[in-house]
Parts: structure tokens; sequence; C-alpha cells
């Protein structure tokens, strides 16, 4: 039975969790999100804790959180390139990347996001905005100094940490540019936008560029 993966195309964590998918070439359905479908959200609902996608339904063997998903995958199907993998030391640095680029880089960026969101603000809190992006600018300098040149962002193994990136740094620039005083993170940016599994995400999100609040940058 096909794998089917419930999100939105334009969602960072959906994303996450196709990008692992991509990787690891796996047959799947994608069940869109969306008002068109509302069989989908039905079953997100009636499946996921608190209705919050991605959501992976193999077969019955139900999977919430982006993170969860890419290590089930990698316990599921053991013939394909693992995401998750290494000694002690490794597996930590791995995890511990993939906790930082959700919680300290997408989590800023989605705060500024949200401000602009009609129904969930009135009118955008600058002085809230101001502290997101000197979070932003915290973390992009951590990963300046902490970066490896070329690879990866756990060394020279694309992983977890990587499908947790690649939407966290694609959506941060957005909202607030990654400056020349950090070539490292964008080079590794630039790195991961060229990679198959991420491009592919990227473009299947285009169509929806217009749902950014912001307005989509003429870039990427």
């Amino acid at each position: 039975m096909t794998m089917t993966l419930y999100g939105h195309p334009f969602s960072s964590y959906t994303w996450k969790a196709l990008i692992a998918l991509y990787e690891k070439d796996l047959p799947f359905s994608f069940a869109i999100l969306d008002g068109e479908h509302p069989e989908y959200g039905d079953r997100l609902g009636a499946l996921s804790p608190v209705g919050k996608f991605p959501m992976l339904d193999d077969g019955g063997t139900v999977h919430t959180e982006a993170s969860i998903i890419i290590e089930y995958l990698d316990h599921a199907h053991p013939d394909k390139a693992p995401l998750i993998a290494g000694g002690p030391d490794a597996l930590l640095q791995i995890r511990f990347l993939d906790r930082l680029f959700d919680n300290y880089v997408m989590g800023p960026t989605q705060e500024i996001v949200a401000q602009h969101i009609p129904f969930m603000n009135a009118a955008p809190d600058q002085a809230r905005i101001v502290r997101e992006k000197a979070a932003l600018d915290k973390i992009y300098a951590w990963l300046e100094a902490h970066l490896p040149e070329q690879g990866w962002a756990a060394g020279d193994r694309f992983t977890l940490a990587d499908c947790a990136a690649a939407p966290s740094l694609f959506y941060a620039d957005w909202v607030h540019p990654i400056s020349a005083q950090h070539p490292r993170l964008a080079a590794y940016r630039a790195r991961l936008l060229s990679r198959p599994s991420i491009a592919r995400a990227v473009d299947g999100a285009r169509p929806y560029r217009h749902l950014f609040p912001l307005g989509a940058p003429d870039k990427d």
C-alpha cells in the first residue's frame, strides 16, 4: 500500500517531510490540505493529536511531526540511505541541529509571518518583529561560525538536519535576508536549494507564493 502524506506544498514542515521522501525516492500520494479537499482535513483531524500537519499514513501506521516522520522512514526503509545515522556523537549533532533549525530559525520566522496575517493580528506588532529579527541575527551569527565551508550541516552526509535547514533558511531569508556578513551561511543555503530533492519541494510550492502575507520576493 502506498504511503500518504497529508500537508500543503507551501508549508515549511510539509517540505521537511517531502524532502526526506524525495531523498529516499519512495512512492507516496500527497493529500493536499485545502478547501478543495475537505475529506483530507477530516481524516487529519481524526488521526492527528491536534490536527496539525504534516501527517504520514503508511497503511494505517500514522505519524505526525516532521522529524518523527523522517525517523520512521529510516526505520521502515532500511534499504534507503539513512537520514539519521552514525555513532552517538553524530546522532546527537544531527538531532541538535534539527531542533536548532526548527526552533531558532523557523520559530522566529513564523512569528514574523504571523504578525502579517490579518486574522491573527489586526496590525503587525513592530516591537515583536524587531525582537524576532534580533533572534534571527543571533542564530545567523552562530551558524556562520559553526557550519562547515562545504558539505552539509552535520558533515559530509545529507541528513535530517538538512531536511530541517532547507525550509527554515528558505523562508527566514525572505523575512530577514541573510547579509553579506554571513557568506558561509548564504553559501550553505544556496547548496541546499540546488539539491534536487529541495529544488523539487521549492518548485511544488511555487504556485502558492501568492499566499505569503509579506509578499513573496522575486527570487529563489
